[in-house]
């Protein structure tokens, strides 16, 4: 029985079913029944229901000629009759005139003709009611009519599908068939579908779908098409996504969101962002400041905790939308811990509890516990423990005689919290000291004297009032005594100790309640004093010409009297071995720290003769020297032999010469000389080596050479240990021989120049030119030939004042290779600009003036002595009338001027007198000849690679002219 719809009513004497269905069809039984027995009485439940639709019959439009069926179904109980009308009057009362087939739930239509259009009606019946349905049947001819207007234009994204309408009327059915208009064929593929009703879809289209299609209707009575125009777009993506982070209250989080959309929906693309599915409006007054949209980037400054949560970019078009979303999260310190608790309070412990904050998204990892006590350091915390973050509960270990608060930090990776608020304030009850001071120790910072010091307790460490401490020493390692002084400071002095003697010590803290627990005894040593003995038996084993091992005895350890830190070395230079001269070096210094009998001395100069001591080293300073010790190093490797250049160079051959080894380290045997050729090109000759045995060589031709030709030159100096790292030098041979001019220099007066030079090595009957000009002005004036050994050559006509450049070539043409430049400037400038400007000075005028009148009157008077016959002597005439040319006139005027003072031309070369450095050797004329080293610019003034060689020169050359200077006077 259904329980759910089944209730028993008046007692039970009646069952009322709700909502009866055929499942309720069946016997009832009803029960009755007492102690003496029972009735039964069955109830038969038939349940029935009105006609209900299973098929109705259509409303259709047919052809003429057609055929059609028309169903009508129903169910029921009992099971409904089912009748047929057509236009109002029963199919019976028709049967004469109506041919089609009939039966109770179908008629069958037959070679349908136009006038046979009609309303059929369908009716079922029971006793419970009736119900009708109605079809529309007409049948027709018409031509296609086309429902969908024509060039309807369709836009959509690639990769979406779209659906192109052709909806047509006409009778019969018309066909409908699609093409592309360069197409003849129907699209057929697996990506077109075209339903019944002449929709076209096409799925999943790319760029190529587009174009005009064209819709063909075609039934009996004729055809009718028209166009649709496809187009289709690039979908919009996004192609940076803004990425889940984390950003630090405060600062500024960045969420990207980098767009791709068709360039011709730009005129309808929008760009917005939303927080939590909410839009974000980036211009209200909330957000203005904060927030801001720049090249689809969200800036969100000054970030804070209500700006978490999750941020979407949407681009759309007209056409498609594409988003992209990110969840940003908010970094913090936490929130302070909260309702701090003081719980099982002991005297030296309480339990401290306390409710953690938000950790805004970063793990609380651990807590800090900080106290503050009012008695000795007010207001000040002190960090008391750390506990890990999980824990809100922490047993704490007090101090006596300390009144406490306590607050809680909580840390997490961004930093800490602010403090918690203050707990109640605790106080412990005093005690004697738990601990005794740490870090005892016993010095001696001077003989006969011991301090002993200690870390003194913290004020909070004192567990009671009135804290002293109880020092204690005796004699190390002995059973006497100990003598004992109570102190409040932190240190105490014992007098009268003996030098560096060991004792014992300790140090006992002690307070009103009582003293603290026994100490630790410790160690300390009394004063020290300087050694008294100096290291014996002293030896020295050479390693190599720089290396020495230095061994010596130990001494009696009373004679330290102190703690042993190390051994001081003291050596210096006495004799140079290779020249014999006597010298007295610096000296030097070397430590070995620790107890030990030997050390390594390095660092020395080969070939040498060394004085060594030795002392020892304490606390208290050094010891005496030990006796000196003498020894020699041997010879070594010396150094490269000293300014290596070509002294002569021809077309095919060279002269090489140098100076000795500036560090010889022993006794140069011989040199050995190397050579090769190195043409810029890829071309390397062979390494040519020559022995020179002779150590008193300084000087080397080479021949055989060719010519025109770059070389590289080696030359090493060897001991009998071995040969030096090489000097070298390059040069190039000549086609022509090249007069080689040293320390060219020039001396100026008003209207001459005098050129003046050492010849050096080689032919000295060679010919050269030297060319002049007003320096970028007037033309080139060249001299006639000159011989190298004529030493100078004056130049006449020059302007007072004026600057020009010289030139020295081996060619009598002015667009010829320079071998050596410079500008010079000639005198009178200086002095013609003086007199110009003190005639113009006002005082001047007005001297002038005052010695004129002078003159006249001194003239008047001299007149009238004359008049009256008056004689004086020719030295009275001379003393009145002054000669201004003589000498000692001229020296008082201009002092020591000179026209004819000298000054070198710059880049001149000095002599070969050993003072030429090798770096300089190629600004010599040998290395100038028909090769063209170099080129002339526009105004003359030459460019080659000897432009950059000029201030070297000059800064030899103004040397040379001192000396020059000082032989002439």
């Amino acid at each position: 029985m259904p329980t759910d719809r089944a209730t028993e009513e008046n007692f039970g004497k009646m069952l009322r079913l709700d909502q009866v269905s055929d499942e309720d069809n069946g016997i009832f039984r009803c029960i009755a029944k007492n102690d003496v027995g029972k009735a039964t009485y069955d109830f038969y439940l038939t349940v029935e229901e009105p006609p209900r639709w299973k098929i109705k019959p259509e409303s259709k439009t047919y052809t003429i000629g057609s055929s059609a069926d028309l169903l009508c179904e129903a169910f029921g109980k009992p099971e409904p009759v089912i009748t047929w009308e057509m236009n109002g009057i029963p199919i019976e009362q028709l049967t004469p005139s109506f041919r089609h087939k009939i039966s109770q739930g179908k008629i069958e239509l037959h070679n349908l003709q136009q006038h046979e259009s009609a309303v059929f009606q369908c009716a079922a019946s029971n006793k419970h009611g009736t119900i009708l349905a109605n079809a529309n049947i007409n049948v027709l001819n018409i031509h296609p009519i086309m429902m969908t207007a024509d060039e309807v234009k369709y836009n959509t994204v690639a990769g979406n599908s779209v659906f192109m309408d052709c909806r047509v009327f006409g009778s019969p059915a018309p066909v409908i068939s699609w093409t592309r208009e360069d197409d003849i064929y129907s699209v057929e593929s697996l990506r077109h579908n075209m339903f019944e009703n002449g929709t076209l879809e096409i799925k999943n289209t790319s760029k190529e779908d587009s174009g005009t299609y064209i819709c063909l209707a075609t039934n009996s009575l004729g055809k009718e098409a028209i166009t649709a125009v496809l187009n289709i777009r690039d979908s919009t993506k996004v192609v940076v996504l803004p990425v889940n982070q984390s950003a630090l209250r405060s600062s500024l989080a960045e969420l990207r969101c980098d767009v791709k959309y068709d360039i011709t929906l730009q005129h309808a693309f929008t760009l917005i962002w939303e927080k939590d599915g909410e839009e974000l409006d980036v211009t209200s007054t909330d957000h203005r400041n904060r927030f801001s949209v720049k090249d689809g980037v969200l800036y969100i400054r000054n970030v804070s905790l209500d700006d978490e949560g999750v941020y979407a970019c949407i681009a759309s078009t007209p056409l498609d939308m594409a988003s992209a979303r990110a969840l940003l999260t908010v970094l913090d310190v936490p929130d302070p811990p909260e309702h701090l608790k003081l719980s099982d309070s002991q005297n030296q412990s309480i339990r401290l509890t306390w409710k953690q904050g938000s950790h805004h998204n970063s793990r609380i990892t651990e807590c800090i516990i900080e106290y503050e006590e009012n008695r000795w350091e007010p207001g000040r915390w002190h960090e008391m423990e750390r506990v890990p973050g999980i824990q809100s509960s922490v047993l704490l270990t007090l101090t006596p005689h300390v009144s406490y608060r306590f607050r809680v930090i909580a840390v997490n990776a961004i930093g800490k919290s602010k403090p918690s608020q203050p707990s109640a304030r605790h106080l412990t009850p005093p005690a004697a000291p738990d601990r005794n001071p740490d870090n005892v120790r016993g010095e001696g910072h001077n003989p006969h004297e011991m301090t002993i010091k200690w870390q003194p307790l913290k004020p909070v460490e004192w567990n009671g009032p009135g804290l002293f401490y109880k020092v204690s020493w005796r004699l190390g390692g002995s059973n006497d005594s100990w003598e004992e002084v109570s102190v409040r400071q932190h240190s105490h002095t014992v007098k009268h100790a003996p030098t560096f003697q060991l004792y014992d010590i300790k140090v006992q803290a002690v307070n009103d309640l009582g003293p603290g627990p026994e100490p630790q005894v410790k160690h300390g040593f009394s004063g020290e004093d300087v050694p008294l003995e100096a290291p014996q038996k002293v030896s020295v084993d050479i390693i190599n010409s720089t290396l020495i091992k230095v061994s010596w005895s130990k001494v009696p350890k009373e004679s330290i009297r102190g703690h042993l830190r190390g051994y001081k070395i003291t050596y210096w230079k006495v004799q140079h071995s290779h020249d014999g001269k006597r010298s007295h070096s610096d000296k030097y210094f070397l430590t070995f720290e620790g107890d030990r009998n030997h050390g390594m001395v390095p660092g020395l100069d080969p070939f040498s003769e060394y004085f060594l001591t030795i002392m020892i080293l304490n606390g208290r300073g050094s010891g005496p020297e030990s006796q000196p010790v003498t020894f020699s190093t041997p010879e070594g490797v010396p150094s490269p032999p000293d300014i290596l250049e070509l002294a002569l160079i021809s077309k095919d051959a060279v002269t090489l010469s140098w100076r000795p080894p500036v560090t010889p380290n022993g006794i140069v045997t011989h040199y050995h000389l190397q050579y090769q050729l190195i043409n810029d090109t890829d071309e390397i000759g062979e390494l040519v080596g020559i022995q020179l045995p002779n150590p008193d060589t300084l000087q080397w031709d080479i021949s055989d050479l060719k010519s025109n030709s770059k070389y590289k030159f080696y030359l090493r100096a060897c001991t009998v240990v071995g040969c030096s790292k090489p000097a070298t030098e390059e040069g190039i041979t000549t086609i022509q021989q090249v007069p080689v001019l040293l320390n060219i220099t020039s001396s100026v007066s008003d209207t001459s120049a005098n050129i003046s030079w050492t010849p050096g090595m080689g032919k000295t009957d060679l010919e050269f030119y030297i060319a002049y000009m007003k320096t970028r002005k007037g033309m080139w004036k060249i001299s006639d030939a000159l011989n190298v050994a004529k030493n100078f050559h004056t130049i006449e006509g020059l302007e007072p004042g004026t600057e020009y450049t010289i030139r020295v070539m081996t060619k009598n043409w002015v667009d010829n290779t320079s071998i050596f430049e410079d500008v010079i400037e000639t005198r009178g400038r200086a002095y013609g600009s003086a007199s110009q400007g003190i005639s113009t000075q006002g005082w001047f005028i007005g001297l002038m003036c005052a010695t004129a009148l002078l003159t006249i009157i001194l003239l008047i008077l001299c007149f009238v002595t004359r008049n009256k016959g008056g004689k004086y002597s020719v030295k009275e005439k001379e003393d009145m009338h002054p000669d201004l040319e003589s000498p000692s006139l001229k020296d008082e005027i201009f002092g020591e001027y000179s026209d004819n003072d000298e000054k070198p031309l710059k880049g001149s070369l000095q002599s070969l007198n050993g003072d030429l450095k090798p770096a300089e050797s190629a600004d010599s004329l040998i290395d100038y000849g028909d090769a063209d080293h170099g080129q002339f610019n526009e105004d003359g003034s030459f460019i080659g690679e000897y432009a950059g060689k000029k201030d070297r020169g000059s800064a030899e050359g103004n040397r040379s002219s001192l000396i020059m200077s000082q032989a002439n006077a």
